[in-house]
């Protein structure tokens, strides 16, 4: 059997998928079955002494430890991460575990009562007190039953508030963790895995960890008491309803690792059909301006069909084991009746004591159940827990907030690209410069011009911090913006860009979101509108500055979305304004009016404009020439279109920068 068991083990261990890859196979010649050495794989190999008997053949110690180690705690960790959620609500489950106890010892007792009940009916029948103490009787059942009742009630109410406390806690966190993340992180992870990490899985860790803790604790006290009043009835009896339980249990280990290993495969497979559904109902106008509302659906029928075939594969072998489990249960049972009825025939039990023992039988069939539910759903939340852990741990690589800030009143505004080489983390094989410089000195207009992709948004992508160079450094008055608190750099750009994203809420709170602080004046969101020339169209509106813009603003034309971004802008009152290409996409009269909205907004600060429009490349200080990841050319424009086969002449005469 020793030698059966180690070669299960062996086998079961090599089979590991999470490990297989990464590890090296190793001989245990101290661990042999039939001459045959024991095989496990490792991820290093430890230090062994130089007069260590392994060079003899003989064993080394250190292997049996890390096959103890694996085999003992390879899931400890993530248990301890899950469980330790629980800890602020540690209270409230210590008060329902409390009402737990009482109303499982009130249940257990019940069969007693019966079988006791039982005796006393058939020996009160002959002398004519059966109605007297069938009154006393029940009475004291039912005063055992109100009781019963209102712990569970406690106990389901303690466990509900604590687990719904819990996924509170923990979508918080996960939310958390993933606004602090830098940009590359959005450009790695899709949004709609992200949301359904937010949601879903969030709520299965947080139940397996609450109810199924409940459920689990309450299979485990209700089955220890009938295994005790069971032993108390006839311990030979007990033997004989107890012989199925290690092979119940067995099955339930396997099947839970399945299921731990299932449920992160379905979860994975419906946070790709939360991202297909997502984008394509935020783009609806795309899809149905080419009318493949079909073609997405059949996509998303597609993710949906992959999600069914897991189910399905974890249904088959959820129906084995619970088709196991319910035979064995059966079986027990039967095998309990038969020899319990040899044993009354041989007057070793009463009617009433075979009776109780039963009842008692069939509660552990029930708490085996579901102590193996217990199981299977602690599986399953830490197949589920896998992504959220990585979510809430992980440290973004640009924090967002920390490091020095600089006095408003000696802030001056001076930029400096130097030597800048980037790439983006998604496609870092592609340079977007190559040791690029640039200066911007405080208070003048740059205008960045070049081909289309050749990089002129990620300048502001860059200042912004939303990314680090590989090489070089961006400089704000002489200090690497690195040294710089991003919060409060960020504080002091502002932003207009080509498609300007506004939240599904009112146009006031789209305004108020350009303020740093929350003390804003009604007077000064009007303001800024003024400003903006926004003012006059608001008004127009029946709900006025309460007007719902609808999601990302599509309630509003694009030049309303522009000016009510720059009225955002205008409110934060930056120093720096980034403007990128911020009326190429408006119409004649849109674009006059946000331009004349741009120009006040540009007064009297330092100001970096991704420009198109000659009109505007003009009336800049300098002109930024971008060409194969470098400033080509930097001058005024009458310095720039004199150059005779300068770049900026031929974007002038290819009409790539236009009237």
């Amino acid at each position: 059997m020793y030698s059966a068991f180690l070669r299960k083990a062996s086998a079961n261990f090599l089979k590991t998928k999470s490990i297989h890859p990464i590890f090296r196979e190793v001989k245990l010649t101290c661990l042999c079955t039939r001459q045959q050495p024991l095989r496990f794989k490792h991820s290093g190999t430890p230090k062994i002494p130089k007069d260590s008997p392994v060079k003899n053949g003989s064993a080394s110690k250190n292997y049996v430890v890390i096959l103890k180690n694996y085999l003992k705690g390879w899931k400890k960790k993530d248990l301890v991460r899950m469980f330790r959620l629980a800890k602020p609500e540690r209270y409230k489950i210590y008060g329902a575990i409390f009402f737990l106890l009482i109303s499982s010892s009130i249940s257990n007792l019940v069969p007693m009562f019966f079988g006791k009940l039982i005796d006393l009916m058939s020996s009160a029948a002959d002398d004519g007190t059966l109605l007297e103490n069938l009154k006393s009787k029940s009475s004291i059942l039912l005063l055992i039953f109100v009781i019963g009742g209102i712990a569970n009630c406690c106990r389901f109410y303690l466990f509900t508030v604590a687990g719904q406390n819990i996924i509170k806690k923990l979508r918080e966190n996960v939310f958390r963790s993933i606004l602090k993340q830098e940009m590359g992180f959005y450009d790695k992870n899709k949004t709609g895995e992200l949301i359904n990490r937010l949601s879903t899985d969030t709520t299965v860790v947080g139940k397996s960890i609450t109810n199924n803790i409940s459920e689990g604790l309450r299979a485990l006290a209700s089955g220890s008491i009938a295994v005790t009043m069971m032993l108390y009835i006839s311990p030979k009896l007990t033997l004989v309803a107890m012989a199925i339980v290690p092979a119940v249990v067995g099955f339930a280990i396997i099947y839970g690792r399945f299921v731990k290993r299932i449920t992160k495969e379905i979860q994975d497979t419906l946070a790709d059909s939360t991202q297909v559904a997502e984008e394509r109902i935020s783009n609806i106008r795309t899809v149905r301006a080419f009318a493949h509302e079909i073609k997405e659906m059949k996509a998303y029928d597609n993710k949906i069909e992959e999600i069914l075939q897991l189910q399905k594969k974890e249904a088959k072998y959820s129906a084995l084991f619970w088709g196991f489990t319910g035979t064995s249960g059966n079986a027990a049972v039967l095998s309990v009746i038969y020899c319990g009825g040899i044993m009354m025939s041989e007057s070793q039990l009463s009617v009433g004591g075979l009776t109780s023992f039963i009842v008692y039988a069939i509660y552990i069939g029930i708490s085996l159940s579901s102590m193996t539910s217990f199981y299977t759903e602690i599986m399953r939340g830490l197949g589920a827990s896998s992504r959220l852990w990585e979510l809430s741990e992980r440290n973004p690589l640009i924090p967002i907030a920390g490091n020095i800030y600089l006095h408003h009143f000696n802030f001056e505004s001076n930029i400096l690209f130097r030597n800048i080489r980037f790439s983006f983390p998604t496609r870092s094989d592609v340079n977007i410069f190559n040791h690029l410089n640039l200066t911007v000195p405080s208070g003048s207009v740059t205008a960045v011009v070049g081909a289309s992709g050749s990089g002129k948004s990620s300048l502001g992508h860059l200042l912004l911090r939303f990314y680090d160079p590989q090489f070089g450094e961006v400089c704000l008055d002489d200090i690497n913006i690195n040294k710089l608190d991003p919060t409060w750099l960020r504080q002091h750009i502002g932003t207009v860009s080509q498609e300007p994203i506004l939240f599904s809420c009112s146009i006031a709170d789209n305004i108020k979101y350009g303020a740093s602080e929350n003390n804003v004046t009604t007077e000064d969101m009007m303001n800024a509108a003024r400003q903006a020339n926004a003012y006059q169209f608001i008004q127009n509106f029946p709900q006025q500055f309460d007007t719902l813009v609808g999601e990302r603003g599509i309630m509003l034309s694009g030049g309303q979305r522009q000016r009510i971004a720059i009225a955002r802008a205008i409110l934060k009152n930056p120093k720096i304004l980034l403007l990128d290409e911020a009326t190429s996409a408006l119409d004649a009269e849109s674009e006059y009016w946000v331009q004349d909205a741009l120009e006040r907004l540009m007064e009297g600060r330092t100001v970096i404009t991704i420009a198109h429009r000659l009109s505007t490349i003009k009336t800049a200080n300098q002109i930024a020439v971008l060409d194969q990841g470098q400033i080509a050319e930097v001058g005024s424009y009458n310095d720039l279109i004199q150059i005779p086969d300068g770049i900026f002449k031929k974007l002038v005469d290819r009409q790539t920068i236009t009237n």
